[in-house]
């Protein structure tokens, strides 16, 4: 391979050479450099140690990690449940399923041993019922126990209640049924 004058990889330094050295230093100047120093700058901090070992020593003397500093008291287990159940968006179900639990305190002692709550679909509270009768009653209360369920369970999100009856049996299977109506029994 033929010496060409100023070649940096040869290591030959002659006057055309260090001429042709200062032109390429120059133009490496300009890009090379300013992209060197930026780097620079941005991994290390005067040059002596990286910048994110500085912020890891800056959080130890601010006081972050002493044992009796800002944040750092225990919390009560009920609080960190309560957290963790808002983080984990277990609010409504909870809710939900405390306000099955005390039906007898909403709906009051004696109007629970005729009716228990069925379930919860849809913000819509289904209420089973010892008879017809009870249906009715409960259905003239309706706006007493959805007042009492907005103030004790607002979480629960109950937009309305359904008073079920009795099941009645079917005489529309088997294979001597016949259409139409049926018995006209309310069964309750």
């Amino acid at each position: 391979m033929p010496e060409i004058p100023g070649d940096v990889s040869r290591g030959t330094t002659d006057a055309a050479g260090q001429a042709d050295l200062t032109q390429t230093a120059d133009l490496a100047d300009t890009e090379s450099s300013r992209f060197y120093l930026r780097l620079k700058g941005v991994f290390t901090e005067s040059g002596s140690r990286p910048r994110l070992t500085r912020k890891r020593y800056k959080t130890k003397e601010d006081g972050g990690s002493q044992p009796f500093g800002p944040g750092r008291d225990p919390k009560g287990l009920g609080s960190a449940l309560d957290a963790l159940t808002a983080q984990l968006g277990w609010q409504s179900p909870l809710a939900q399923s405390s306000l099955m639990e005390s039906w007898a305190e909403i709906a009051g002692a004696e109007t629970a041993k005729h009716s228990t709550p069925a379930g919860i679909e849809d913000g819509r509270l289904t209420v089973q019922c010892e008879s017809t009768a009870w249906a009715t009653q409960l259905r003239l209360m309706r706006v007493a126990i959805m007042t009492s369920i907005a103030q004790r369970y607002p979480d629960a999100g109950i937009t309305s209640v359904r008073f079920l009856g009795p099941d009645a049996p079917s005489w529309k299977k088997g294979p001597r049924s016949i259409p139409g109506r049926g018995p006209r029994d309310t069964y309750g």
